[in-house]
């Protein structure tokens, strides 16, 4: 309880005092942050969600950069938690913030194994259903200088997550015997395959891939396909195929390059997601984000709160400062999340400053100083 008081109180402190002089004073020397060109004149504000294990770290790290930045963005923090009840915010407040501000950064909530209430529901799947945050989008993409088995890796995975065998509909028919439902529908599944066509085209990608498990589960996946099916006859310029999903994990860490968009009933998206994200580094380097028709709450891509690490000081905060980037770009201020992502590639690229799941001996505080020295403002000339 003491670390987790301490990671809290961390967070409700912008930059930390000890690294906050060298921070400014380098970014100060580089070149001044009033140099990007229209410069708004408000703050944007956006609800802000620590989440268990290092979150609160990850966020920090996030909060200095965009302090020795001077991004005008406001952060309205709620701390939301499953396995720390006592301190957790009430689920409706948070809503309620996600809702006003419309955009969120939120670290990975943890999920017990044993509900102490007897409830089903994660307070992860409370919180989806009650924004509708139907569209889980992970860009699995390589980093440079981060060395993997395969290169040039560039897709996107698209996951339905509001239903499929997340539907929390459980019970003990008799003694020794439990049944699980999974419930697919048309209007979901269709509104899913439409997002993802949708993203395709936005995005000029050429193909999407439906996953699936239609020749076991018949009606259920059959539907899934089914509507995705009749979705591509809607866009006859992006390729169309279907894979089966114990298939697609074996093509995905055998020839990952063949993927371009994939899309997914609500766990097979889980498990790709976190498949992809260790054939480009592991969870600590991939970001994603959750979308409703109201708002989008930015995460990491891949669900590890990496509990063990809490209070060590080694976590990778480039998934978060990576979803920081898109939240920017999001909220129209591209200029800013360019700048983070391009000083996090240049980390990356130069490999004198990584943390231990990368291959280096680095701390998050040291990594998240390489990036803000690396912070380059384009100039008025």
């Amino acid at each position: 309880m003491s670390l987790f008081a301490s990671n809290i109180s961390r967070i409700l402190i912008p930059v930390l005092n000890t690294v906050a002089g060298n921070i400014h004073s380098t970014v100060s020397n580089t070149c001044s942050a009033t140099c990007i060109n229209d410069r708004p004149d408000c703050k944007t504000t956006c609800t802000l969600i620590p989440g268990d294990g290092v979150g609160p770290d990850l966020v920090n790290s996030v909060q200095e950069v965009f302090k020795a930045a001077d991004i005008p963005v406001e952060f309205e923090c709620h701390f939301l938690s499953e396995v720390n009840p006592d301190d957790s915010a009430p689920l409706e407040e948070v809503t309620s913030s996600i809702l006003k501000n419309r955009v969120c950064l939120k670290g990975i909530l943890a999920s017990p194994d044993h509900s102490l209430t007897g409830e089903l529901q994660t307070l992860n799947m409370k919180l989806r259903n009650a924004l509708d945050l139907y569209a889980n989008v992970v860009h699995v993409k390589s980093l440079p200088g981060v060395k993997c088995r395969h290169s040039n890796i560039d897709c996107v995975i698209i996951r339905e997550q509001t239903e499929g065998e997340y539907s929390a509909l459980e019970h003990e028919s008799v003694k020794g015997v439990v049944e699980c439902l999974k419930i697919i529908t048309a209007k979901k599944s269709q509104r899913i395959a439409k997002f993802a066509f949708d993203y395709a085209t936005k995005n000029h990608r050429k193909k999407v891939t439906a996953v699936h498990k239609a020749n076991i589960m018949k009606l259920g996946d059959g539907l899934f396909l089914k509507c995705c099916e009749e979705m591509a006859k809607l866009y006859p310029r992006i390729d169309f195929e279907k894979m089966i999903v114990d298939n697609c994990t074996m093509q995905m860490v055998s020839n990952p390059n063949q993927f371009d968009v994939m899309v997914t009933p609500n766990l097979y998206g889980n498990i790709l997601d976190n498949l992809a994200a260790g054939l480009v580094g592991g969870a600590g380097v991939v970001a994603g984000a959750s979308y409703s028709i109201d708002c989008v709450v930015f995460e990491p891509g891949a669900r590890h709160t990496f509990t063990q690490a809490v209070g060590k000081n080694v976590a990778n905060p480039t998934a978060m400062l990576l979803c920081a980037s898109k939240l920017l770009r999001h909220v129209n201020l591209p200029q800013y999340g360019e700048i983070i992502r391009n000083a996090v590639n240049k980390v990356l690229q130069e490999g004198e400053i990584k943390t231990k799941d990368i291959g280096g001996q680095c701390t998050t505080e040291q990594f998240t100083c390489a990036v803000i020295n690396n912070l380059e403002f384009p100039c008025k000339c």
